[in-house]
């Protein structure tokens, strides 16, 4: 018999808030949804909720759009459609399960009703960086994750880690969650795949990270100061660092204790908006380096594996699981250790190769043809 599939992404506008991965992942899982609904000769209805910004992404073979009244960039239209107004239409609508992929289901639902968690980095900035967020915010935000979880018929989430820490967290969750995790999309290049900058023409480590304090854009910088001094020492030429995703040496050169000529060699890259863009300044770099505390699932490694640069990589979390033995993991608070897993792999390129070839392996565990068939037996379940 067939059923009626609602997905939320009212609330999701490309390139806006903090959600950049849940935007992705919610538009590549329509995508595949709606082409295997097609496969089937449409077998269930999959409706999608959704706003004037994303209908060209969202609006897709198999599935229906239903657009919704209202600017989710407004505040208070966002919150009071997450609140309650969500809840009205779905009224409506009369599905057999809703899938609301930002893991926040509204106050008041009594249908069938699937979160989707990607991890509680909320309930981390809570306890490590309690004044990163107001108050009132941090408030609402972990507190609302906490009851959606608890209120849920099912969650999904994308990593083991991030499972064990829902059931930490809300006891009892474990046997109604299941993991799947995320598919990689394949990486697409432009024609031209050269680094033309002049400053990395001489070979660089790549490092993706942030400002905010759970990517540890402190920690990479400290590491190259380590691994740079290290290098001279040893008679090896070191690397320059590109580092992606901060433009501001400043707020970390203390921290990170750089010295003048090592700063000298530490370009930084900024936020990359062209995703082509960032896969060629990966592609082409030596060793790519992620020092993140928490991830609930962590795509950069595994693009950089796609693109055949070998990863060194924080062990924290959900890293270790997702990586396994296709990078160098470490403890992105010994700064030392990293700095040397540095030096040692640009100084042994059977190393490299060899961490490439794992690297290639292991990212066939998260095609999306893989992921297809489990998302479709949860949600039509």
């Amino acid at each position: 018999m067939s059923k009626r599939l609602v997905i939320d992404a009212f609330k999701l506008v490309k390139g806006k808030g903090k959600s950049i991965g849940i935007y992705n992942l919610t538009y590549s899982l329509v995508e595949y949804l709606g082409a295997e609904n097609c496969a089937r000769g449409m077998e269930n209805e999959i409706i999608v909720l959704g706003n004037d910004y994303n209908r060209s992404d969202f609006e897709v073979p198999g599935v229906q759009f239903h657009r919704c009244s209202g600017d989710p960039l407004d505040r208070k239209t966002y919150t009071l459609w997450e609140l309650f107004g969500v809840t009205k239409v779905l009224k409506d609508l009369d599905p057999d399960r809703v899938l609301f992929p930002r893991g926040y289901r509204p106050l008041v639902y009594h249908g069938k009703d699937t979160i989707l968690i990607h991890d509680l980095i909320p309930l981390w900035y809570r306890e490590h960086h309690p004044d990163w967020v107001s108050k009132p915010e941090n408030f609402y935000i972990t507190n609302r994750l906490l009851a959606s979880i608890k209120g849920a018929d099912r969650v999904i989430t994308i990593s083991d880690y991030s499972r064990d820490d829902i059931e930490r967290r809300v006891p009892g969750s474990k046997k109604k969650t299941v993991r799947i995790y995320n598919g990689l999309n394949d990486v697409v290049l432009p024609e031209d795949t050269a680094v033309h900058d002049p400053a990395l023409q001489e070979g660089y480590i790549a490092a993706v990270t942030s400002s905010l304090p759970h990517k540890n854009a402190a920690g990479i910088l400290k590491s190259y100061g380590i691994y740079y001094e290290r290098a001279k020492k040893e008679g090896v030429t070191p690397l320059s660092l590109l580092v992606i995703g901060i433009d501001d040496l400043a707020p970390y050169r203390e921290q990170a204790g750089l010295s003048s000529e090592a700063a000298s060699h530490v370009i930084l890259k900024g936020f990359v908006k062209e995703h082509s863009e960032l896969c060629v300044l990966i592609k082409n770099a030596k060793i790519f380096l992620f020092l993140s505390y928490i991830e609930g699932f962590g795509f950069p490694p595994l693009e950089a594996m796609q693109l055949d640069t070998p990863v060194v990589s924080s062990d924290r979390t959900s890293l270790k699981e997702v990586i396994g033995d296709a990078g160098l993991l470490v403890d992105p608070d010994n700064c030392p250790d990293v700095a040397d897993k540095l030096l040692y792999l640009q100084t042994h390129e059977k190393l490299c190769a060899e961490l490439v070839q794992k690297g290639e392996k292991n990212i066939t565990r998260f095609g999306w043809d893989s992921r297809v068939p489990l998302y479709w037996n949860e949600l039509f379940r």
